[in-house]
C-alpha cells in the first residue's frame, strides 16, 4: 500500500521592495502575534531596527530574540528549551546560519516558521532541511518548510555582491543536478519526479533570461531559489537542486584549507560537471560572463590540487546517490579541464 506523503509549501510569499517594513502586517494577518526571532550576529542595526519596529508597530510581541553565532544542533536544542510557551511562530532573520537555526527550532517546536533572508547566497532559506553541525560535523537534517518567505529586494540588493554571486552559483547547479537525477534513473531506476524536475529547470531558465543585479533581478533570483526549495519538498529529496556539483562542494568543505562560500564552489563545480555530462556548458559560461561571476576568484584563485582531491572524494560522500561521477573515472578529464579550459584557467592558480 502506498502512503501519500504530505507536502508543505509556503503560504505567505512576498518578494518585493520594502517587504521588511511590512513584517508586522504579514504576521498579524495570520494571527501570529507572539514570536521568537533568530537573527544573524553581523546584521546592520538599521535592518534589525526596521524589522523590530514593524512588528512592534502592529502589536507583535518578540518574546525571545536570539543572535546566532553558529549553526549547531546543541545550540538549536538549547534555544528550543528556552522558547517561551506562548510562542506562536519562529522567525529567522539574516543569513544561512540563523535561517537554518530558526527553521530547525520551529521544526522541534512544531511551530510555523517565517524565513526573512537578507541576502540571496543559496536556496537554503526555503528548503525542507537545515544544515547544522552535530558533534562538530556538518549534516543536513530534516526540518520544517517555511510557512512564510519574505524577501525585501532592496535589502538583498544592498548585500555584498559576493553573496549574489554565490546565489547565482547555487541556482545554476540545478542544470547539472537534474541531469544527474536522470542519469540515476537510467543506471539504477531512481524515480524522477517530473514536476519537481520541470519546476527546477523553469526557475533557472527564467533567471538566465535576465541575469541582472537590480530589483527585478533580485526578484527573479529570490523566486527561483525559493521554488527550488519547493521542488525538493515536492519530491522528498534534494535531487532537483543537488547533484555531483554539490558532492564536490561538500568534499571541499571537508578538505579545503581555504573554504569559500557554498555557492561559489558549487558554481565552478557546475561548470566543470557540465563538461563531464556534455550538458549546458555554453549556457553556463554565458551566464558567468553576464554576471561577472568569475570576478569572485580574481584576487583569490582556487587550488587545482584541492579540487582534484575533492573530485576523488566526492563519489563516496553519499550512499546510493548515482551521478556522472559514478559512471566512470572522471579524474583524467577533470585534470585536463582544470589545466586547459580557458574559463577554468581564469579561476585556478598555478
Amino acid at each position: 500500500m502506498n502512503v501519500q506523503r504530505q507536502i508543505n509549501i509556503p503560504t505567505l510569499v512576498r518578494v518585493k521592495p520594502g517587504a521588511l517594513d511590512r513584517m508586522g502586517i504579514y504576521a498579524t494577518r495570520y494571527g501570529l502575534e507572539r514570536v521568537a526571532v533568530v537573527q544573524s550576529q553581523d546584521l546592520p542595526s538599521s535592518i534589525v531596527d526596521r524589522f523590530n519596529g514593524s512588528l512592534e508597530e502592529h502589536g507583535v510581541q518578540i518574546l525571545l530574540q536570539q543572535t546566532c553565532r553558529e549553526a549547531a544542533m546543541e545550540q538549536a536544542q538549547a534555544l528550543f528549551a528556552d522558547l517561551p510557551a506562548r510562542t506562536q511562530a519562529v522567525i529567522g532573520l539574516g543569513g544561512g546560519k540563523a535561517l537554518d537555526m530558526g527553521k530547525y527550532v520551529a521544526f522541534l517546536a512544531g511551530l510555523p516558521y517565517l524565513s526573512v533572508p537578507t541576502s540571496l547566497s543559496n536556496d537554503g532559506f526555503c528548503s525542507p532541511q537545515s544544515s547544522l553541525t552535530v558533534a562538530g560535523r556538518r549534516r543536513s537534517l530534516p526540518s520544517r518548510m517555511p510557512f512564510g518567505v519574505v524577501i525585501d529586494t532592496d535589502v538583498t540588493l544592498a548585500a555584498p555582491i559576493v553573496l549574489w554571486w554565490s546565489g547565482v552559483g547555487d541556482l545554476v547547479a540545478k542544470i547539472t543536478a537534474v541531469r544527474d537525477w536522470k542519469l540515476a534513473f537510467h543506471a539504477r531506476g531512481t524515480l524522477v519526479d517530473d514536476f519537481a524536475a520541470l519546476l527546477s529547470d523553469a526557475t533557472v531558465s527564467q533567471f538566465m533570461a535576465r541575469p541582472h543585479r537590480d530589483r527585478e533581478g533580485e526578484r527573479l533570483l529570490g523566486t527561483a531559489l525559493m521554488l527550488n526549495g519547493v521542488a525538493m519538498e515536492i519530491c522528498g529529496s534534494s535531487r532537483p537542486a543537488s547533484g555531483s556539483e554539490h558532492l564536490i562542494s561538500h568534499a571541499l568543505d571537508v578538505s579545503s584549507r581555504t573554504p569559500r562560500l557554498h555557492g561559489l564552489h558549487v558554481g565552478v563545480a557546475t561548470y566543470l560537471v557540465s563538461h563531464l555530462q556534455g550538458n549546458g556548458t555554453q549556457e553556463i559560461a554565458r551566464l558567468f560572463d553576464q554576471t561577472r561571476f568569475l570576478d569572485a576568484f580574481r584576487d583569490r584563485p582556487l587550488s587545482r590540487a584541492e579540487w582534484i582531491h575533492a573530485v576523488r572524494l566526492a563519489p563516496g560522500l553519499k550512499d546510493d546517490f548515482h551521478t556522472v561521477l559514478s559512471e566512470r573515472d572522471c579524474l583524467p578529464e577533470v585534470e585536463h579541464l582544470l589545466t586547459h579550459d580557458p574559463l577554468l584557467q581564469s579561476v585556478f592558480g598555478p
